[in-house]
């Protein structure tokens, strides 16, 4: 483990936010005071004062989600980005995520994954079980101009992600309770976070931490028009490993489901709906992508992940509305959202909402198993 050090100075609807707006274009203009006189049948009424009428405040628009947001202020720092564990099963059910605008998905090997969920427009109280970080964590985390908190890292690790992202790298021997909340992060549920509080911490440290610029995501309540049914997606990063996506029209969400062993020997399984242990509801996301990037095996658990640098595009599997839009997803720019575009080249618009989405390797299979079905198995690289 490094040695590290805290610097405590100051750091030398559609919705189209790619020239970085700074409100969203459906967001209502601010109108100006008008001022309506009372009528004035007889002289005595003519003295009396004109009423005011309160301007019309546009509203605030998330730009990760299309939303508008419930406290603008929210929207004035640096995103919060966590890492949640996903193995061993013990700790779950997960905490926090169904509070997340966006979580990344990705393979950390051996047949595991393990998640990166970013908390912009909401807060939550408990995020976890915290794990640590890997080296693509840095650059998803300089692209949403986040600030990570993790469970520290192996060395070589902790030392890509302290030297691109310095002292917004933040682990739990760092930042004590309430940001980090707990012991181990090798226990099962040993170590939780506090999006807020880690918020709170960064600016106690004298870190910038005013409103990022998040431009590039598009969103639409109206479906896409040329798109295949894709009611369900189901991602295996190995065979007991299985994650569910099916489509709930009642609510216009994928909920999410998992695998519950009933016999880790014979391999018996049944699929329960996940559930966050803050709200007690299932996880429900508005939208759900596939993306394909190229991994690079340094060791069973370490891996290189190319998301810099897509600038042409790579393969992406897009589900909304239950329905599947085949295209790809492109990085523009280091320290910009990545952006996802339809087959003939044109933005591909989100449904406003959360988004969860999956980093799967190059080799990967997808086939369609019946109508409306789809199944990823995970493959490097």
């Amino acid at each position: 483990m490094i040695t590290r050090k805290i610097i405590t100075g100051l750091l030398p609807v559609i919705i189209f936010v790619a020239c970085k707006p700074t409100t969203s274009v459906n967001a209502t203009p601010v109108q100006n005071p008008v001022l309506e006189e009372t009528s004035a049948p007889a002289a005595a009424d003519q003295s009396a004062s004109p009423t005011l009428t309160q301007p019309v405040q546009p509203a605030v628009i998330n730009p990760l989600t299309g939303l508008p947001v419930a406290d603008p202020a929210l929207l004035k720092r640096r995103p919060v980005m966590v890492k949640v564990s996903n193995f061993p099963r013990l700790g779950r059910p997960h905490a926090g995520l169904s509070f997340a605008d966006i979580v990344f998905d990705y393979y950390i090997g051996y047949g595991t994954n393990r998640f990166l969920a970013l908390f912009y427009g909401q807060d939550s109280p408990s995020i976890g079980p915290v794990r640590s970080g890997r080296r693509v964590d840095a650059q998803l985390v300089t692209m949403y101009n986040g600030v990570l908190g993790y469970g520290s890292a192996d060395n070589d690790t902790d030392v890509e992600l302290v030297t691109t992202l310095g002292s917004y790298a933040i682990s739990n021997l760092e930042a004590p309770c309430p940001a980090f909340c707990g012991k181990s992060t090798h226990d099962a549920i040993g170590v939780f976070a506090n999006s807020k509080a880690i918020s709170e911490y960064v600016t106690a440290q004298g870190l910038k931490n005013s409103k990022a610029d998040l431009p590039g995501m598009v969103f639409s309540d109206t479906p896409p028009q040329s798109a295949q049914p894709g009611q369900q997606v189901t991602v295996l990063f190995n065979y007991y490993n299985r994650g569910e996506w099916r489509y709930d029209s009642a609510s216009g969400k994928y909920l999410r489901w998992i695998e519950y062993m009933q016999d880790e020997e014979s391999g018996e399984y049944e699929m329960i709906p996940l559930t966050d242990r803050v709200s007690g509801q299932q996880l429900a996301f508005s939208n759900v992508i596939l993306i394909f990037a190229e991994y690079t095996e340094l060791a069973p658990s370490a891996h290189e992940i190319n998301i810099w640098g897509n600038n042409k595009g790579q393969l992406a599997y897009m589900f909304r509305d239950g329905l599947l839009t085949q295209g790809t997803w492109k990085a523009k720019n280091d320290a910009d959202p990545m952006q996802f575009f339809d087959n003939n080249g044109q933005p591909y618009a989100l449904k406003p909402g959360n988004t969860w989405i999956v980093i799967t390797g190059l080799s990967s299979s997808i086939n369609e198993t019946q109508p409306g079905n789809w199944e990823m198995f995970f493959f490097l690289p």
